[in-house]
């Protein structure tokens, strides 16, 4: 076998030294790695040094016995997929089994050929759970809510409250302010997390196509329907569905939405039945929905069934203390999604950036951040990289840090030019700084690092 072809390892566990060997055999000549156990303690310790794909165990054993062995495997890190083997197999035991989630279960005496087509099986369940786990490892990161300012802390508390209800929720901010990061952090925190989150952005949907794309259609309702088709209620159903820019929906969908949520039927354009569905709705928008109301284009009815629980996202200008941790946090990101290479910032280009409006938020930020690290020429970025390689803001005037739009703002600003005097008067030692502003060394670390303070950037 060459050295890049993946070898398949699995872990016998049996307290019989014949069935051991008998399926050490089997398995290896079919080109798994095998390595087996005599014991549940046994399997428990072998296991964080193997880290098999499968578990074959024996379910009656001495001292710890198979069932309780698979509770321990399916705690550990990753979670076994384990295989159950008994030779007093019993509807009872297999259901047991299940419920402590093994993935499969064989009576003795084993047959060859249904050993290997059941591990087979395994093997692919055990990829496909590997897969699923990197995959939302990298939607937790490409959707975190980066920043530890209060403003965004306020909206994480609401979210801890409201995500476990099956409350309706509406999400007010400016356009890039991460309104879809709310919902999906709601969805997330919430008992549907498993099921399906459904996006619909009202504002790219042409207004003739937008009641079809909801509620869904059937062959020849209408030219261009060339067959039957679930709209996203349906396909939210048991989920969440998020409405993005709701106060761009026409005036005929909003009617429907709101019949939706009143009676929890949806009817597909063209259909004769309604179909039940269970959906927790989530609303977007960048629009003050009480001045569309007053200009006719958003019903005061629905507005108030979407407006159970209000949570508004504060824009980057009143979250300026965020920037540096959103900047390494795109850093990160760019590196490992577009090839970008990783760079450090200057504190003086964290302090440029801070010093801007960013009228288009962190969407605006990140961008920002992709250019100079693509265009800026040396090992680290510059306040003269952002002067010379972002647009002026002549529409959006400069924060003038005299006069910050927060409080929070104007905190940020005094405390980074506080430690960058006191860091500068003690010649950057860190043990005397600390002690002259009477602070722990492990917190100014972290003041530090928050606000990008080191001898070589200042």
């Amino acid at each position: 076998m060459s050295p890049s072809q993946a070898v398949n390892r699995v872990l016998v566990v049996d307290d019989e030294g014949g069935i051991r060997e008998a399926l050490r055999q089997v398995l290896e000549y079919e080109g798994w790695e095998v390595r087996t156990a005599g014991s549940g303690g046994e399997a428990i310790t072998l296991y964080p040094e193997f880290r098999p794909q499968v578990v074959l165990l024996d379910v009656k054993m001495a001292g710890l016995d198979g069932l309780d062995t698979l509770s321990r495997l399916r705690e550990l890190e990753p979670p076994a997929t384990v295989v159950m083997i008994s030779g007093h197999g019993t509807i009872a035991t297999a259901v047991q089994a299940t419920r402590r989630g093994a993935f499969d279960f064989l009576e003795k005496p084993l047959d060859a050929d249904k050993v290997l087509v059941t591990l087979r099986n395994a093997l692919e369940h055990s990829s496909l759970t590997v897969q699923n786990r990197e995959l939302k490892r990298v939607l937790d990161v490409r959707y975190a809510m980066v920043g530890t300012s209060p403003a965004l802390e306020r909206v994480r508390e609401l979210i801890a409250r409201v995500g476990p209800t099956h409350a309706r929720v509406l999400i007010r901010g400016e356009n890039g302010t991460g309104k879809e990061l709310v919902a999906r952090a709601l969805h997330e925190n919430s008992p549907r997390r498993d099921q399906a989150f459904i996006e619909v952005n009202c504002a790219a949907i042409p207004s003739e196509l937008i009641e079809s794309e909801l509620f869904g259609h059937m062959k020849g309702s209408f030219t261009g329907a060339f067959a039957d088709r679930a709209g996203k209620f349906e396909l939210a159903d048991g989920g969440t569905l998020f409405l993005d820019e709701i106060g761009d929906m026409s005036l005929s969908a909003q009617a429907k939405v709101l019949r939706v949520l009143q009676e929890g039927m949806v009817t597909r354009i063209g259909a004769a039945r309604s179909v039940e569905v269970d959906v927790r709705v989530l609303a977007a928008t960048n629009k003050r929905l009480e001045d569309e109301i007053a200009e006719g284009r958003f019903r005061e009815d629905l507005f108030h069934r979407l407006n159970v629980i209000p949570i508004e996202v504060p824009p980057l200008r009143e979250r300026l203390g965020d920037i540096p941790v959103l900047v390494a946090h795109f850093i990160e990101r760019l590196s490992r999604e577009a090839g970008v290479v990783a760079r450090g910032f200057s504190g003086e280009a964290l302090a440029a950036l801070e010093r801007r409006s960013w009228p288009g938020n962190v969407r605006e930020l990140r961008n920002a951040v992709e250019r100079l690290l693509i265009l800026a020429q040396g090992r680290e970025i510059t306040e003269g990289d952002v002067e010379r390689l972002l647009p002026a803001e002549e529409d959006a005037p400069l924060v003038d840090p005299l006069r910050p739009p927060t409080f929070e703002t104007f905190r940020h600003d005094a405390e980074r030019t506080f430690l960058l005097s006191k860091l500068r008067e003690h010649n950057w030692n860190i043990a005397e700084t600390a002690r002259a502003i009477a602070v722990p060394r492990s917190n100014l670390y972290k003041k530090m690092m928050k606000y990008g303070l080191s001898r070589d950037s200042t």
